[in-house]
């Protein structure tokens, strides 16, 4: 088969931009955006007077306080009719505000609501203006050869029919309804395009102005953060408290039993029975001794492993000689990290190897851990299958490396195609 022609394409294109969402959402918007845009810059403009005029009185500042309140509700209708129309999600920046009436008037993002209030009533007009003339004169244009006749004027004695252009020039010949009719044409093709271009300047301030700043965006990803991390920070206490029960807690308890038992056997050993059960007893409770200790290492080792007592580089390094995978460690750092990334560190590259041997049939992987400015960078890579998700379940999963990661503000990117290789990047900052 041929390429399509060039006209061809381009006439479907003219005719597909109608049939599309967008174009629709878009014209809607600027003809139901515009009572809106009229409707919020009188109100913005009249509260803001009246409250500047009251201020000196004792309603003043509360109208401002409720003024700016009420500008978010503004700014959340605006959002509703950006997602409908325009299709921009934008979600709803988070509240924040001191108690009082000074509160409700410092909070930024009432006044960034206003902002746009004052901003949307030009563009408002303009999108206005540019739908109903686009769309209005292209039906119009293309109209034209029925109606032309209706109109009538007579100018110098003669009756002319049809539109006037300019002084004495009527289009009421064949070839200038014919020009007419294709200027319709031209308008028809181009009505889409502008309205859809004009409110993308539309979206933009949605987007600039309604929803959340990068600094709200910020605080809230703290906030997760932190929960995520006071979550985990219970859950190991419950862990460590369910072992020490469930475990050293037993242990030590069945050792005091023995222990009195040995006890009160010492205390009426007269015979050669006696001194083997008393033996008995004593071996048992070293045993228990024994296992006891070896819970209590276990325990402490999965809060700190031991191997980070020389530093991480040594603990990697350790970690890659000892990994069933062949697997080589490039360690290049110029001080040591705080313990806390140390730790989450080595976790990871613990898990990342781990998820390399069980899953992904790899031959041969690699750690590369560098420090590029005030940042710790981590790369595991592996020659095997990938296709790894940060949405499974694996071990602990790489979800759960990611929320790891993140109560140090760090980040995980995962480059796992299908076919492999499989890399996975950690990045956490280690300060200046």
């Amino acid at each position: 088969m041929g390429r399509p022609r060039w006209d061809t394409v381009v006439g479907m294109r003219a005719i597909k931009v109608y049939a599309e969402r967008q174009t629709w959402g878009a014209l809607a918007y600027c003809l139901l955006g515009f009572p809106l845009a009229v409707a919020g810059f009188v109100f913005v403009v009249t509260a803001i007077s009246v409250s500047a005029g009251l201020s000196v009185t004792l309603i003043g500042l509360p109208l401002l306080g409720l003024t700016v309140a009420m500008a978010r509700g503004w700014g959340a209708a605006y959002r509703g009719m950006g997602r409908a129309f325009l299709g921009v999600d934008v979600e709803a920046p988070t509240v924040r505000r001191r108690p009082g009436i000074l509160g409700y008037i410092a909070e930024r993002n009432g006044w960034r609501a206003i902002l746009f209030m004052l901003l949307r009533f030009p563009l408002g007009i303009v999108d206005f203006v540019l739908a109903v003339t686009f769309f209005a004169y292209s039906v119009g244009a293309l109209t034209y050869p029925i109606w032309w006749r209706w109109p009538r004027q007579r100018d110098r004695g003669v009756l002319h029919h049809g539109l006037q252009f300019g002084p004495h020039w009527y289009a009421d010949t064949a070839s200038r309804i014919t020009l007419v009719f294709l200027g319709g044409i031209l308008l028809t093709l181009a009505a889409p395009w502008i309205v859809r271009g004009v409110t993308r300047i539309d979206a933009l301030l949605v987007r600039g102005l309604l929803g959340p700043t990068d600094a709200d965006r910020r605080i809230q990803s703290l906030e997760e953060t932190r929960t995520m991390a006071v979550d985990e920070s219970a859950a190991a206490l419950r862990r460590i408290e369910r072992d020490l029960h469930d475990g050293a807690q037993a242990r030590l308890v069945g050792l005091a039993m023995n222990l009195g038992v040995v006890k009160d056997e010492l205390g009426s050993a007269d015979d050669e029975v006696s001194l083997d059960r008393i033996r008995e007893l004593v071996d048992t409770a070293h045993r228990e001794a024994k296992g006891t200790i070896v819970d209590l290492r276990d325990l402490a080792r999965g809060i700190h492993p031991p191997a980070l007592d020389n530093g991480l580089g040594d603990a990697l390094t350790t970690l890659a000689a000892r990994s069933t995978l062949p697997t080589t460690a490039r360690i290049d750092l110029s001080q040591r990290p705080s313990p806390a990334v140390e730790t989450i560190v080595y976790f990871c590259t613990a898990e990342l190897l781990t998820n390399a041997v069980k899953h992904s049939g790899a031959r041969h992987a690699s750690i590369d851990v560098r420090e590029v400015g005030s940042t710790l960078y981590l790369r595991v890579h592996d020659d095997g299958a990938g296709g790894a998700e940060a949405g499974q379940t694996i071990g602990s999963g790489l979800a759960g490396l990611a929320d790891r990661v993140a109560t140090l503000d760090g980040t995980l990117v995962i480059d796992s195609p299908v076919g492999g290789p499989t890399d996975v990047t950690i990045a956490i900052p280690i300060g200046s």
